[in-house]
């Protein structure tokens, strides 16, 4: 299985903001956490503050890997057009957040992405990224 994990604005500066929402680890703990929890799937990590490189990415996908993971940070509550890109990539996709969007500021409530993906994981912090793996790999293998 091959996957590709897309990071979107400021999750790079995760350790900066504040941890009791978005945990104590930063992107490089996490990845080390799914490839140790995952050693067999292969795996790209992106992360960009760009908007226009995440949906040009998400156009590219479709053909080289098998699935999708991405957590679009403030892009879920904002960007149509990324909601579009991800409408159109026919890959299993699952959004993933650090922070349980639900329970934080009302206008981080709604998430215009995760309508287009097959679902979306909330508040677990690093867990949600190593649930949504398990979760794919149960998708692909039916």
């Amino acid at each position: 299985m091959k996957v590709i994990i897309i990071n979107g604005p400021n999750l790079e500066k995760i350790k900066l903001r504040n941890q009791e929402f978005y945990g104590d680890l930063n992107f490089d703990d996490i990845r080390s956490k799914i490839h140790e929890e995952y050693p067999l799937v292969q795996f790209d990590f992106i992360q960009s503050n760009s908007e226009n490189e995440i949906i040009e990415i998400v156009h590219r996908v479709t053909n080289d890997y098998d699935a999708l993971i991405i957590n679009p940070g403030g892009l879920s509550h904002t960007s149509v057009a990324l909601r579009d890109a991800l409408e159109m990539c026919n890959l299993p996709k699952i959004e993933v957040h650090l922070s349980n969007i639900s329970s934080r500021d009302h206008f981080r409530k709604t998430s215009l992405t995760a309508t287009v993906c097959n679902g979306y994981i909330s508040g677990f912090k690093h867990l949600g990224y190593l649930s949504a793996i398990y979760i794919l790999q149960k998708m692909l293998s039916k």
